[in-house]
């Protein structure tokens, strides 16, 4: 990880394959026999691990968790930490943008240079989530 001279992180190619296939990893180990739409997220860390989760879905749909959800509970079950880079990939490895209660999830978990792999390229959590509430609103 290589920090450039603006405020932004960058993040290096090498560190971006790295994420994508653990995204595909924990993509394969999705439970999604209702959907068959499964998903894997990924995200470094700012202490340099790589944490990982898929999507688990239920009969009871209101309480399918997500890729991202279960992320964060190994980024909890692991140490703790912020998040620093994040990727999120469909069954085909395709990018995906985290839905609104992800968006939400992944920024009260973020370090302050937070980057994201989007459809569209590497953003901003600003940029995914813009005025977003969070700790500093309560």
């Amino acid at each position: 990880m290589r920090e450039s001279s603006t405020t932004l992180p960058v993040i290096g190619a090498p560190e971006w394959e790295a994420l994508r296939l653990a995204a595909v990893a924990a993509m394969r180990r999705a439970y999604a026999p209702y959907s068959k739409f499964k998903v894997g997220a990924a995200a470094l860390t700012e202490d340099g691990r790589i944490i990982s989760g898929c999507n688990v879905e239920n009969a009871a749909y209101g309480v399918t968790l997500c890729a991202e959800c279960n992320m964060i509970g190994e980024l909890f079950a692991t140490g703790g930490g912020k998040l620093h880079a994040f990727y999120c990939v469909d069954a085909g490895g395709t990018p995906l943008m985290p839905c609104g209660r992800c968006r939400q999830l992944l920024s009260e978990h973020r370090g302050s240079k937070m980057v994201l792999m989007t459809p569209g390229g590497i953003q901003t959590m600003e940029q995914v989530l813009p005025d977003a509430f969070g700790p500093h609103n309560l």
